[in-house]
C-alpha cells in the first residue's frame, strides 16, 4: 500500500541497541522487498518509540504525546508519515496531516508520531533500496522467539541508561 509514486509501507519492527557500539537503531521492515532499514536514533527517541509500541501511557504527556494532543485539538489528525529521503546518512521525513498539510520531521519523530496515531509509515522505495539490509530468509523459529523475547523485555528505561535488556 504505497500512498504515492515510489512509496512503500514499512512495519516498525522495534528499537535495538547494537552490541558492537553504543548505537540505538529503529528497524523498519519492507516485507515485500525483504529488506530491513536501520535508522540510527538517540536514546530519547528510542524511549518514545518503544513506549508507544508497548502502549505505555505516561502520567503526564511527553513531547510526542503533547504534539499529538495539539494536532487533535486543532481539529486535524495525522494521516500517515513518509520517510522521504536519505542524504549524507540523515533520514528526512514528513508528517502528512489529514488536511493534506505536510510538516518536515526527523524520521525518528515521525515514527514516534505514527505509532501514537496508529497510522502507516511509508518510506521512499529509493531509501529502502539504498539503506535496506536483506532479511535472512532462513531465520529459525528460535531466532524469532529470541527477538520477540527481546522486544517484550525492552523498556524505555533501557535506552536512557545505556543498559542492554536481559535477553533470556
Amino acid at each position: 500500500m504505497g500512498d504515492g509514486p515510489g512509496l512503500v509501507t514499512v512495519e516498525v519492527v522495534g528499537v535495538r541497541q547494537r552490541a558492537s557500539a553504543d548505537e540505538i537503531v529503529v528497524l523498519l521492515l519492507d516485507a515485500d522487498a525483504e529488506l530491513l532499514v536501520p535508522i540510527l536514533i538517540g536514546p530519547a527517541e528510542a524511549s518514545a518509540i518503544a513506549s508507544a509500541q508497548a502502549g505505555i501511557v505516561p502520567p503526564r504527556p511527553m513531547t510526542h504525546d503533547l504534539l499529538r494532543d495539539v494536532i487533535v485539538a486543532t481539529g486535524d489528525g495525522l494521516d500517515h508519515v513518509e520517510i522521504t529521503r536519505l542524504d549524507d546518512g540523515i533520514f528526512y521525513a514528513d508528517l502528512v496531516l489529514r488536511r493534506a498539510r505536510r510538516v518536515d520531521s526527523r524520521a525518528s519523530d515521525a515514527i514516534a508520531m505514527a505509532l501514537r496515531f496508529g497510522v502507516p509509515v511509508l518510506c521512499s522505495a529509493e531509501v529502502v533500496a539504498e539503506a535496506g539490509v536483506e532479511v535472512r530468509t532462513t531465520t529459525s523459529e528460535e531466532d524469532l522467539a529470541r527477538f520477540k523475547a527481546f522486544l517484550e523485555a525492552v523498556s524505555p528505561e533501557d535506552f536512557e541508561t545505556g543498559a542492554e535488556p536481559d535477553e533470556t
